[in-house]
């Protein structure tokens, strides 16, 4: 199964709103194919890997996601397993999906094929938190994320450039970029920096679409995300708030999107609990002044406020990275 979730390691980023996996073939103790799902409309794993070989008959098939038993944009993978006389399959998560969850552990049984579930579960979960959101709520999956001084600032002087850390950081941000559907940005945030939000350093990642959210609507048209060659890639909604945006953006089959502030953005989103993931990068010295990362109302007691659960430090050159999931009120209690 670890084998499996290296394959679907490969898909991040790359399927969506498809699901990231992965699959083996085992025949004798020893792994005969291999394969992961490349795209939306693409081959499933499960078919990737039956595709490399010539007889999976009487095979063991791990893979990372309950099999699909529904035709949709591809054949659905159980009834490719039952043709090829697999005679196990090995699963790590359930399909999150409340139509689907359970019907292809139960195409399989049926077609005599023994089924375990439930190994590396967690992992494997952990492979498409963005689809299991978005699958089950329609909202996509958010991430916060910021660059900031020690003391929690975005202040910069005048004429002292955009950026508080430093280019390693900038760098290691692109592998957010990277794996979302969405970068979303305030109207303040592109009148100040004109930024490109576009990916760089991933070969083959796609381009994110750009959002920016707007109270008046008056925007500088000559902005790159308004002129350069992902100009169709740039979305703009006047007057929303950043729920109802949200909500639109999952009915687009956005299933993962990347706030990059600014302070009024991030604090909305932190206000209204709408924030599934941080990671900020924070600079070795000290700012002051007004420009706080997140604004907002703020938590009225330290038990409203949000934590962070399975929390990682990283440290890139002088910068220190803090990433972590939102700990869900379910959790707290």
């Amino acid at each position: 199964m670890r084998a499996a979730v290296e394959e679907a390691r490969k898909g991040i980023g790359k399927t969506s709103p498809n699901p990231a996996v992965g699959a083996v073939i085992v025949r004798h103790g020893r792994i005969i194919a291999r394969g992961w799902h490349h795209g939306a409309g693409q081959p499933h794993a499960e078919i990737e890997a039956l595709a490399q070989t010539k007889s999976a008959a009487g095979t063991t098939i791990y893979v990372t996601l309950e099999p699909c038993s529904t035709h949709g944009r591809t054949p659905p993978c159980t009834e490719a397993i039952i043709r090829a006389g697999i005679k196990r399959v090995v699963v790590g998560a359930t399909d999150p999906n409340p139509q689907h969850v359970g019907h292809g552990f139960a195409l399989l049984k049926k077609a005599g094929i023994e089924v375990t579930s439930g190994i590396l579960a967690e992992e494997c979960m952990a492979l498409n938190r963005p689809f299991n959101q978005w699958i089950v709520t329609g909202m996509p999956w958010v991430i916060a994320k910021a660059g900031m001084s020690l003391d929690g600032r975005l202040t910069r002087p005048p004429g002292e450039g955009q950026w508080l850390t430093s280019p390693a950081s900038r760098k290691h941000a692109q592998q957010l970029r990277a794996r979302v559907d969405a970068i979303l940005i305030g109207a303040g945030t592109l009148r100040a920096d004109n930024p490109r939000l576009t990916v760089r350093g991933h070969r083959g990642a796609r381009q994110p679409w750009r959002i920016v959210l707007t109270r008046s609507g008056d925007l500088p048209q000559d902005a790159h995300l308004f002129t350069d060659e992902h100009r169709d890639r740039t979305l703009v909604f006047a007057k929303k708030s950043l729920r109802s945006v949200l909500r639109e953006l999952g009915k687009r089959q956005i299933t993962s999107v990347l706030i990059e502030g600014g302070s009024q953005i991030l604090g909305e989103a932190f206000d209204q609990k709408l924030v599934n993931e941080v990671c900020f990068y924070m600079a070795p010295m000290l700012c002051g002044g007004p420009m706080v990362i997140t604004g907002g109302k703020g938590a009225p007691t330290l038990e409203a406020a949000t934590y962070l659960q399975n929390a990682r430090y990283e440290k890139i050159g002088n910068d220190v990275c803090l990433c972590g999931e939102v700990l869900s009120v379910e959790s707290k209690s």
